[in-house]
Order: C-alpha cells, then sequence, then structure tokens
C-alpha cells in the first residue's frame, strides 16, 4: 500500500488503471456536503465540476449519472471531522471510516448484528484490543456491504470475518463466493479506524491525502 500526500489530484486521477484503487483522505465539513466529493469525481472524469450529478440507489448508495457511471465507480464515508473517497475503474469499492472512541455497549452491539464466531472472537480478547477490533470489525463489514451495493440493510449478521485488526478477510457471506473479495484495513492515523473492499482479483492500494486549501 503506498501512502503519499499530494494536491496534483489531476496527476494523480490520469494514473488510476485497472490495476490500482485511489482512497483519498480529507477533512469532513458537514456543511459543503457533497461538495468535494463532486470536485474529485470531476477531476478524475475530466469534466467541470458542476457538470458532475449523482443519484441515489435504492439502499442510499450515491452514484454517477450516464454517461459516465460505467467508465468510473467510487464510494465515500464520512464521520464527524474526516472522510474518505474510494475510486475505481473496472471494480465497485466499498470504504468506510469511523473515530475511534470508547463504545460502551460495543459487545451489545456485536451480539445483536455481528456473526456469533465474530462476537465470540471479540469476546476473547483484552478489552484494550477489543474496542479498536470492534470498529475495525465493524468498517470492514460495512466496506464490503456498500461494495455490494445493499448496505447494512442486506444483514451484517450475513457475513463472517476474521477478527483481525489489521488483517480483515471474508471468511463467508450469504450467497457470495467469500474469496473472490479482497478487503483491507487502511492506515488513517490513531484517531481514526477504516475499511477497504471490493470484489475482484488483487489491486494495489494508494492512499493519499487530499490538502484542503480553504
Amino acid at each position: 500500500m503506498h501512502i503519499t500526500q499530494r494536491q496534483d489530484v489531476a496527476g494523480v486521477a490520469a494514473g488510476l488503471d485497472d490495476d490500482h484503487i485511489h482512497v483519498w483522505r480529507l477533512r469532513y465539513d458537514r456543511a459543503r456536503k457533497r461538495e468535494p466529493l463532486c470536485a474529485l469525481l470531476a477531476v478524475y472524469l475530466d469534466v467541470p465540476a458542476d457538470a458532475v450529478h449523482l443519484v441515489d440507489t435504492e439502499h442510499g448508495r450515491p452514484e454517477l449519472i450516464e454517461p459516465w457511471n460505467g467508465q468510473l465507480a467510487f464510494n465515500w464515508s464520512h464521520t464527524k471531522d474526516a472522510a474518505l473517497i474510494a475510486v475505481a475503474r473496472g471494480v465497485t469499492p466499498g470504504v468506510d471510516i469511523e473515530r475511534l472512541r470508547t463504545r460502551a455497549h460495543a459487545m451489545e452491539l456485536a451480539e445483536r448484528f455481528f456473526h456469533p464466531e465474530e462476537t465470540a472472537a471479540l469476546a476473547a480478547l483484552d478489552v484494550e484490543r477489543r474496542e479498536q477490533a470492534f470498529l475495525q470489525l465493524w468498517t470492514a463489514k460495512e466496506a464490503v456491504l456498500k461494495a455490494t451495493g445493499r448496505g447494512i440493510a442486506f444483514g451484517l449478521h450475513r457475513l463472517r470475518l476474521a477478527v483481525v485488526p489489521d488483517e480483515p478477510r471474508v471468511i463467508w457471506m450469504d450467497g457470495e463466493n467469500a474469496s473472490a473479495w479482497q478487503l483491507h484495513a487502511l492506515p488513517v492515523g490513531a484517531d481514526h479506524v477504516a475499511s477497504v473492499a471490493w470484489r475482484g482479483a488483487a489491486r494495489s492500494i494508494e492512499l493519499l491525502t487530499l490538502v484542503d486549501d480553504g
């Protein structure tokens, strides 16, 4: 995984091919809504930002409208102060980011929403490791389900992942070939946890920082 800080977005975008996935980190400002997302996609499409229009699918995933929806695939996720945008060609990525914080009811959530074997694996961890493992598992599940286009409405319990904080893996997924999935934890700093996933062959991930000039 290559990690760098780049502001020549056009140069980076021009280098996106079928062997790579670009994941951009940026500061999230709720007031700007999807403006940064559309601006970034416009660079990849080489069109003005106001020419980019998105439509929400049945399950709430934003997608490009014709004629660009077949040329470029993307997904984005945001938390209170940070966002990620994953961009790819030829595969549909899913990405999720969460702020690392203590969740008093983490195990209750796991018992309610996770596969029983995942919950058992979390319960076996030391409390200090459990918080990050829980969030890594949560973001990994979200990333996979977002990549399917169905989101968590599909059911977090209908897929089982390896409970390894820095090396997630799809072990089983209802109605899917688990071995067809790529899933990676993203090193986004000490304050956040994130994952990216896609169905297809392995690719190189380029994790980049989108510098805010505003």
